[in-house]
C-alpha cells in the first residue's frame, strides 16, 4: 500500500528518489517524504496531500547527498497529516526509517520503550521501530540493531533504514511486505517496495524473501535471514517496457489499460493454445499436470476484482470439467476451522501478486501441503513465488488503481485453466476447439466495444446526477455486475449496488423509481428470458434501465433507455466483453465528476496489509 525507496551510489540521491516516488504514485497515497543527509546531518523532508507539495517544499532546500530514503503513505495509523507522515526518526532524529505494513504489537512496544525514556512525535505504528532500533543501536551497529528491534515485532513489513552514525549504508528487511534490490552498478543500488520505482535506473532486481535482510553500501550488497543466516541470490532481469507505465496520450492510466484490453487478450493467449489439438499449454503449470489430473476440488482465494474473476471462474471450472469450485475472499478464507482435503487445490489470483489477504490464504494451504496455484501479472511477486505452480498474465504493468485489463486478462486465463483440466478429463475435443476459435475472436469483438465509447460517454452525461445505482446480472452475468457496482464505487464515489437479477423482488425493488439508474448485463445466453422478466419489474416502478445487450437484440429496445451492445460469443465468454461498457461508463462518470480517477481517495493500487 505504501511506497518506500532508497537509494545509495555515486550520484544525486534526491533527483533518484523522486523519480521512483513518482513512479509509485499510481499506489495511491495520503503523504509523501524524503529523508537525505545534508553535510553529514540527517534531513527529514515530508508533506500530506499530493506529490507536487512535496516538490515545493523541497525546492527551496539546497541538498547534496548520496544516498537517502523516500516514502509515499497511504495511512492505516494516524491520520493523514505532515506529522504523520514518513519517514519517521528516533529520539535524536539521527535514525530514519520507512515503513510499509502493519505493526500490530506497537501499543504495546510504545509502552515499554516510554517507559526507557523515548518520546514519541506521531500516532504511527511506524515510529515504534525507529526507537526501537535507537535503543540497540546504543550498544550494536545499525545492522544488528535492525535484527534486533525486529526480533521484537509482530505483523509485516517492508522497510529500510539509514542512520546518521553509518552514512554509507541502507538496511532493508521484509517480513510480508514486499522489497526488491536493484542493482544498477557496482557501488550503485535502489531498495524498493515495487519494481516500478527502479524500472527507470535498472532491470537487474533480487526480490527479497520472506524474513530476509539486505544490507546495502557502496561496496556492494549482502543479504541474510534476520536470524544471521547467510542468503543466496542470483540477480534476475525484468522484462516490462517502461513505456508501458506511461500514458501515452490518453487522459489517465485506467482509459489507457482499458483501450489496451484487446492487445491485452492477445498477451494472454499468445504461445498458449494450439487449436488443430483443441489444446492447452501452460508453461507454469507443466511440473504440476499429472497431480491436477487428482483434484477434486478447487477453492479460489482473491480479494475486489480478482475476486469477481475468481467468481466467474468458479462458473467456468464446473461447466467444463465438473470439479466442485468453491470462490472465498481471501480474507475469510484462512479462519476455516477443518482442514482442506488433499485432493483439494487452492488457487490464488492477485494483479500485484502481494495481496496481503490472498497470499495469508496460500501459506495456508502450504502449511496444509495442499497444491497451490496462482494467476499473478507481477512476476517474482511474493504469491508467484510460494505457490507451487501459477500462470502469469503478462500484460505489463497496470498503473491505475481500479483494476481492468487484469481483470480481462484473469477472465482469459482462468478459461484456459478451465480448458486445461477439462481435457484432462472428459471434455471432447471439438468443444475446447469451439472455445479456443472465440477466445481468438475476443480482441476484435472488444474492439468494436471500445468503438462505442462516446455512446457510452453520453450515457454518463445523462445519468451525471444519479446518486444510486443497482447492477444486475444472472448466473456468469451476476459478477459482471458486481464489479461494474465496484468500478463505479471505485472511481466515481457514487453508490452502487450488485445483485442477482433474481433477488431484486427480495428487496432491492423497493428502492427503485424514477432516480435510480438499474444496468443489466443482459447478453443472449441460457437465462436471457428471466432476465429480462426481472427488468420488466424494475421498468414498472419507473427505473431506468441500461442494457448491456446482445447485438441485434431487437427485444431489449423494448424495455431499455440506453443499450450497450456487444457482439455475440459462447456464453461462457460473455463476461469478457459486457465488463467493458462497465469500465468505461464508471470512467466517463468519474471523469464528468472530476474525481481523481487513477488514484481514488483511499484505496490503493497493492493491498500489502491484512
Amino acid at each position: 500500500m505504501c511506497g518506500i525507496i532508497g537509494y545509495i551510489g555515486n550520484k544525486q540521491a534526491l533527483p533518484i528518489i523522486l523519480e521512483g516516488l513518482k513512479r509509485m504514485e499510481y499506489r495511491g497515497y495520503d503523504s509523501a517524504g524524503v529523508a537525505l543527509f545534508n553535510q553529514e546531518k540527517l534531513e527529514v523532508i515530508k508533506k500530506q496531500g499530493k506529490f507536487i507539495n512535496l516538490q515545493n517544499e523541497l525546492k527551496s532546500r539546497s541538498i547534496t547527498s548520496s544516498s537517502g530514503l523516500g516514502h509515499i503513505r497511504w495511512a492505516t495509523h494516524g491520520e493523514p497529516s505532515d506529522l504523520n507522515a514518513h519517514p519517521h526518526t528516533d529520539c535524536q532524529n539521527k535514525i530514519a526509517v520507512v515503513h510499509n505494513g502493519i505493526i500490530e504489537n506497537y501499543q504495546e512496544l510504545k509502552r515499554w520503550l516510554a517507559s526507557q525514556g523515548h518520546q514519541f512525535k506521531t500516532k504511527t505504528d511506524s515510529e515504534v521501530i525507529a526507537h526501537l532500533i535507537e535503543e540497540r543501536n546504543k550498544t550494536v551497529p545499525l545492522e544488528e540493531a535492525v535484527r534486533g528491534a525486529l526480533n521484537h515485532v509482530k505483523g509485516a513489513y517492508g522497510l529500510a533504514v539509514i542512520s546518521e552514525k553509518e552514512p554509507d549504508k541502507i538496511v532493508a528487511a521484509r517480513l510480508g511486505s514486499p522489497v526488491v534490490l536493484g542493482i544498477i552498478s557496482q557501488g550503485e543500488y535502489l531498495i524498493a517496495s515495487d519494481v516500478a520505482a527502479i524500472l527507470p535506473f535498472t532491470r537487474e532486481v533480487i526480490f527479497l524473501e520472506e524474513s530476509e535482510m539486505a544490507i546495502i553500501t557502496k561496496q556492494g550488497y549482502k543479504i541474510n535471514k534476520l536470524n544471521g543466516a547467510v542468503s543466496c541470490h542470483q540477480p534476475q532481469q525484468i522484462e516490462w517496457d517502461l513505456d508501458e507505465a506511461e500514458k501515452g496520450g490518453y487522459d489517465h492510466f485506467m482509459l489507457k489499460e482499458i483501450m489496451e484490453e484487446p492487445e491485452t487478450i492477445k498477451a494472454s493467449l499468445r504461445g498458449r493454445v494450439v487449436l488443430e489439438e483443441g489444446g492447452v499449454k501452460l508453461g507454469g503449470l507443466i511440473d504440476v499436470l499429472e497431480q491436477l489430473k487428482k483434484i477434486e476440488r478447487i477453492y479460489i482465494v482473491a480479494c475486489g476484482t480478482a475476486h469477481y474473476a475468481g467468481r466467474i471462474g468458479s462458473y467456468l471450472i464446473e461447466n467444463l470439467t465438473g470439479i466442485p469450485t468453491e470462490v472465498e475472499y481471501a480474507s475469510e478464507f484462512r479462519y476455516r476451522e477443518k482442514p482442506l482435503d488433499k485432493k483439494s487445490v487452492v488457487l490464488a489470483i492477485s494483479q500485484s501478486g502481494e495481496t496481503a489477504d490472498t497470499l495469508a490464504a496460500i501459506r495456508l494451504a502450504n502449511q496444509q501441503d495442499l497444491l497451490t496455484l496462482g494467476i499473478v501479472n507481477a512476476v517474482g511477486s511474493s504469491i508467484a513465488r510460494e505457490t507451487k505452480a501459477g500462470v502469469y498474465n503478462h500484460i505489463g504493468p497496470e498503473i491505475a488503481v481500479a483494476s481492468t485489463k487484469a481483470f480481462v486478462s484473469q477472465l482469459v486465463v482462468v478459461t484456459l485453466i478451465a480448458i486445461l483440466l477439462g481435457r484432462q478429463r472428459n471434455m471432447p475435443k471439438a468443444k475446447a476447439q469451439e472455445i479456443i476459435k472465440e477466445l481468438l475472436k475476443l480482441p476484435d469483438k472488444i474492439e468494436d466495444v471500445l468503438n462505442q465509447k462516446e455512446k457510452i460517454e453520453e450515457i454518463a452525461k445523462v445519468y451525471e446526477s444519479a446518486n444510486d445505482f443497482i447492477f444486475i446480472g444472472r448466473k456468469l452475468s451476476y459478477p459482471v455486475a458486481l464489479e461494474g457496482a465496484l468500478k463505479m464505487k471505485e472511481i466515481s464515489y457514487v453508490h452502487a449496488e450488485g445483485y442477482p437479477a433474481g433477488e431484486l423482488k427480495h428487496g432491492p425493488l423497493a428502492l427503485i423509481d424514477q432516480t435510480w439508474p438499474v444496468v443489466a448485463v443482459i447478453p443472449q445466453d441460457s437465462v436471457y428470458d428471466k432476465t429480462f422478466s426481472n427488468l420488466e419489474e424494475a421498468k414498472a416502478r419507473q427505473g431506468q434501465i441500461i442494457a448491456i445487450a446482445t447485438a441485434n437484440d431487437e427485444e431489449i429496445k423494448r424495455i431499455a433507455d440506453r443499450i450497450v451492445y456487444v457482439p455475440k460469443t459462447l456464453e461462457i465468454l460473455y463476461p469478457i466483453l459486457t465488463v467493458v461498457p462497465l469500465q468505461l461508463l464508471a470512467y466517463y462518470l468519474a471523469k464528468i465528476k472530476g474525481r481523481d480517477i487513477d488514484q481514488p481517495r483511499n484505496l490503493a493500487k497493492s493491498v500489502t496489509v491484512e
